[in-house]
């Protein structure tokens, strides 16, 4: 599903090292795998906003079914327990797929309760491809740089320029990495957790999982149920879509968070001065785009670009007032700027950049079956437009190399699971990322699972994010296994935290503390 979005903090942490020991207080009580498997050598890579960082690398198998052949490269990181109870290792994926794990470790083990973490090896790492494991795929720098066709292909002109774009992505892919892109996918990703399991000396392991890592994480589960120890999946892909049908879905969740959007606008006009009624300034936001279209701005961002932009206020509400700050200076005082500068800080600046995306597509191309026929996309894009033009034509490009990949589509993996111990499962209701039926599926699928739905949320990653209600539920089940139960199709209601208000005149030029779990979460999916 859609991974892109603004990165606001953190960077990649620098990655060194290739052993260690099992540490203090954990069981040593191994499977009989664990004692062949390569150890890890963790080696102090601290940043200033998380100082106890540390950084390991381990070599998988290229292809787990031959394990003495290539080697790949995996880089890791921990933030060490120090409780004398220790609960084990805690490995954490923000999603995409490409997004990077590395710092999200630094996040979870400084976000959770101190108590609470000191209890886990929080252990983050860089998938297959990504970031600083190796190899690290670039199928075609530049790829998204601007200024891009129009999204939408209102001309056979503007269609085949899309499509000589998409083609070109997959085949420079396809050259590039042949021998690599048939093992970039999520069983070989889910293979490679396992081996980190067996690295650090575990019998089991913990899982937390945002966005793509929620499927990460369930068809780990499936391929290793007696492995698992405890599970939290929040904002959560629908596994029954992957990936083709879970795109198109996604493209009425963002239209409506779109509209939000703009209702939002609406209720501050004495702020934005772009109305009162949610579908005029919704058309003068199309009008923006029209004129975007013919005459970009600052010479970067035109109707593609625009769309860019806007879609990470899809993901997190607390890029709206930024936003709606630009889209006013452009209409009400015809300045430009503050577009362009919403444009690099939301749409462009991205540490994961094209090595995201090159991953992005390899994973999901790989992983299951796309249309061949650009007759069948053509059909179905335009459909999800009448209804849902927002993000459609955005979306359909984004994912449009999928009809030229270089290799077989494998089948989606099943994730029905009835072996697991409980497994704690967080939903939005107005997520437009990973709409709400992917928890209630889920929910449904596993077995033992209990669901915490956050009432009216429209943010993508809800844990760890100011929802005091939310965190409680996950700190009592990385404690002791505590899951809620009780109601027919959710255990527990949390109330959505407020939407935020516009910013004050001493604001900064961009959101801080509140965007740093969406800055880290690897989206689209």
């Amino acid at each position: 599903m859609r991974k892109r979005v603004a990165v606001l903090c953190g960077a990649a942490v620098v990655v060194a090292g290739t052993f260690t020991a099992v540490p203090a207080g954990a069981s040593t009580t191994q499977s009989p795998d664990i004692a062949q498997a390569a150890q890890l050598s963790w080696k102090k890579c601290g940043t200033a906003d998380y100082p106890t960082l540390q950084c390991a690398s381990l070599k998988v198998p290229l292809d787990h079914a031959n394990p003495q052949g290539r080697k790949i490269t995996l880089a890791l990181s921990r933030v060490p327990h120090t409780a004398e109870k220790y609960q084990g290792p805690l490995l954490v994926n923000p999603g995409g797929p490409g997004g990077s794990g590395l710092t999200l470790a630094g996040f979870v083990a400084s976000s959770l309760p101190k108590a609470v973490a000191a209890q886990y090896d929080v252990i983050g790492f860089d998938p297959r491809g990504v970031g600083a494991s190796k190899p690290a795929l670039d199928c075609k720098p530049g790829y998204f740089d601007p200024v891009r066709p129009d999204s939408v292909p209102s001309t056979r002109a503007i269609e085949n320029a899309n499509l000589t774009r998409a083609k070109s992505f997959a085949d420079a892919c396809g050259k590039k990495y042949a021998s690599v892109l048939p093992y970039i996918n999520t069983v070989s990703a889910v293979r490679d957790m396992d081996a980190i399991r067996g690295a650090v000396g575990a019998k089991k392991i913990n899982y937390f999982g945002y966005s793509y890592g929620t499927y990460l994480g369930a068809v780990y589960a499936k391929l290793y149920p007696e492995r698992v120890r405890r599970m939290v999946l929040d904002s959560i892909v629908d596994p029954t879509g992957v990936w083709y049908d879970d795109n198109l879905s996604q493209d009425y969740a963002f239209n409506d968070r779109h509209q939000a959007l703009m209702a939002w606008i609406a209720k501050y006009d004495a702020t934005y001065k772009l109305g009162t009624d949610p579908a005029k300034i919704e058309a003068k936001w199309y009008a923006m785009r029209a004129a975007l279209a013919k005459n970009p701005a600052g010479g970067k961002v035109g109707a593609s670009e625009l769309e860019d932009t806007f879609i990470p206020g899809g993901y997190y509400n607390g890029y709206w007032p930024y936003l709606a700050e630009a889209f006013a200076a452009y209409v009400n005082d015809k300045n430009a700027d503050p577009l362009v500068e919403a444009y690099e800080n939301f749409a462009a600046i991205d540490p994961s950049g094209d090595n995201g995306y090159s991953i992005y597509t390899s994973v999901q191309c790989r992983d299951a079956a796309w249309p061949r026929d650009w007759k069948q996309w053509r059909k179905d894009n335009w459909r999800v437009y009448a209804k849902a033009p927002f993000m459609a034509w955005n979306n359909a490009w984004y994912n449009a190399p999928c009809a030229f990949w270089p290799t077989e589509s494998l089948k989606p993996r099943s994730v029905v699971n009835g072996k697991l111990p409980p497994v704690l499962l967080f939903q939005a209701t107005d997520d437009a990322a990973t709409p709400y039926v992917g928890g209630a599926t889920v929910h449904r699928l596993l077995g033992r699972s209990s669901l915490v739905v956050e009432q009216g949320g429209g943010n993508h990653g809800i844990t760890l994010s100011g929802n005091a209600c939310l965190d409680n539920y996950l700190s009592a089940y990385l404690t002791d296994g505590t899951v809620p139960r009780g109601l027919r199709k959710a255990d527990a209601v949390c109330p959505a935290l407020p939407d935020p208000k516009p910013l004050s005149p001493t604001a900064t030029a961009t959101p801080s503390h509140g965007a740093t779990l969406h800055g880290l979460l690897g989206f689209r999916g």
